[in-house]
């Protein structure tokens, strides 16, 4: 039975080196790579990342910015990202990432506690930034 309630599908974040983009993502933040072949042979506009079964994030090159006219003045989003995109991960997981991203160079925040969130208080989380600026917060709710 197919599950009809809302549900968040994709984020697009612009970045400059979809396949560079890919690999950070998969090998910083865990995620599993989506079209990444497909897209360096020509085959696809733009590679994908999965958060879960139900969430990926596409990787768009600024290059697709021109043809971003669905409304107006969409094309001007291109290099501006949102504030940030929350990653709400189990305990295990939210450690083993911060242990990636600081093995990989990548600079995080100090942890903040009790934060608010979709699914109530969060024990901890942090921030970081991909290769393209864009702001992850990571966290925990158990």
């Amino acid at each position: 039975m197919t599950d009809n309630t809302a549900r968040l599908d994709h984020v697009v974040l612009w970045v400059r080196d979809p396949v560079a983009s890919a690999d950070f993502y998969e090998k910083a933040v865990g995620l599993e790579p989506l079209k990444v072949t497909e897209f360096a042979a020509g085959q696809a506009s733009f590679p994908s990342v999965r958060l879960n079964e139900e969430t990926i994030f596409d990787l768009a090159p600024l290059s697709l910015a021109e043809g971003m006219n669905m409304l107006p003045g969409a094309v001007d989003s291109a290099g501006h990202p949102v504030n940030h995109v929350c990653l709400s991960l189990p305990v295990g997981e939210f450690d083993a990432l911060r242990t990636r991203l600081q093995e990989r160079g990548v600079p995080v925040s100090d942890f903040s506690y009790d934060a608010y969130g979709a699914r109530g208080t969060a024990r901890r989380s942090f921030y970081f930034r991909d290769p393209d600026g864009n702001v992850f917060e990571a966290r925990h709710y158990e």
